[in-house]
């Protein structure tokens, strides 16, 4: 209170002060004292409402392209095709469940080539063989997504090989593993083994969900283009997938748009040697949008093939993706670039006409 006291005394002589001034203008210093502080205040406020503002809009545009992502995916799913793919995703998951364990038992599955002895092979394998034996050889490895294994190819692995591809091989990384580029690595060595047991110097690689940007890691951040001739991508997270934002580790940091692995693997990639072929679902439920999975980047060879109604499980299983993925990998010129789509369909035999 004495303090108060002394600080009133002191401020009443100089109001009351003649020839301090005009009238009204007793506390001139105070006011310029405070002007400083209530501008800058003024402007911190300014500052905090275009702010808030600006982050009003981002949820506005974010939530009308998640509401308009929303609508598509229900669009898709609504329609014959969208609840048949539905239903064969369940039913796959479920046969998936089962087979699970056979995978981690298994590790990588190498499977030998066709010897020299062709007689054995069916019509589609032998016809491989005969017109491109390069092809037919090249070593093909297949590797899984998040927590998952060599089992989600079982089907794919059966139908490369009864289309004539004689190593078809799976790699498995452990479900613990918490960074792209630790996996990328492994995938390297992985690699560098399998072309020294079959004496190819490139080969194919066929990833699924995040076993497909292990790949393009290794490829264009880890000079794995002089190993690798092909790689197909399978509902693989390219441009980062806000379903990643359900689980917060540093795996699923990097698969968010915009991590820090996103925009490294948006860098510059001069002279990559390898060519992609990436399938995206406007059903799958893992990518979030679905054309996340679309692989976008202007210095890389890539095709980018849309399927309609499959489900992010189901799509190493479906008939037009082994096709697709046979004919992407068939008869190869000395260069390895693709001369002849290696597989065709089979012309139906015609039929009788009853006898009347």
């Amino acid at each position: 209170m004495s303090l108060l006291l002394r600080l009133a005394s002191r401020a009443q002589p100089a109001a009351a002060a003649p020839g301090r001034g005009a009238p009204g203008r007793g506390a001139p210093g105070c006011v310029d004292e405070c002007r400083g502080p209530v501008q800058r205040l003024v402007a911190s406020g300014r500052s905090v409402t275009r702010a808030v503002v600006a982050a009003a809009e981002t949820v506005r545009d974010v939530g009308v392209g998640t509401v308009d992502v929303l609508e598509d995916a229900a669009r898709a799913l609504w329609t014959p095709t969208g609840l048949a793919g539905a239903t064969v995703e369940a039913l796959w998951m479920a046969t998936h469940v089962v087979i699970y364990p056979l995978g981690l038992i298994r590790g990588r599955s190498p499977e030998g080539g066709h010897g020299y002895r062709i007689q054995h092979l069916p019509p589609v394998q032998r016809g491989l063989v005969i017109s491109d034996v390069e092809a037919a050889g090249t070593p093909i490895l297949l590797l899984h997504g998040i927590v998952d294994n060599g089992s989600v190819f079982t089907l794919l692995r059966l139908g490369l090989r009864r289309r004539g591809f004689g190593r078809v091989s799976t790699m498995n990384y452990s479900i613990l593993t918490g960074d792209i580029r630790v996996a990328a690595a492994q995938l390297a060595e992985e690699v560098e083994a399998l072309v020294a047991e079959t004496g190819y110097e490139r080969i194919h690689v066929v990833g699924h969900s995040m076993g497909g940007l292990i790949a393009r890691y290794y490829v264009t951040r880890l000079g794995g283009d002089a190993r690798v001739h092909t790689l197909v991508t399978l509902g693989s997270p390219h441009q980062g997938t806000f379903t990643a934002y359900g689980w917060n580790s540093q795996l699923t940091r990097q698969l968010r748009p915009g991590s820090p692995l996103m925009q490294e693997l948006a860098q510059p990639v001069s002279g990559c040697g390898t060519r992609f072929v990436a399938y995206w679902s406007d059903l799958d439920q893992m990518m979030f949008p679905q054309h996340t999975a679309a692989l976008v980047h202007p210095d890389l060879d890539v095709t980018n093939i849309a399927l309609e109604g499959v489900g992010h499980t189901s799509i190493p299983i479906m008939k037009s993706v082994v096709h697709g993925i046979s004919t992407t990998l068939a008869h190869l010129d000395s260069d390895g670039t693709t001369v002849t789509a290696g597989v065709t369909s089979l012309p139906l035999p015609p039929r009788r006409r009853r006898s009347s």
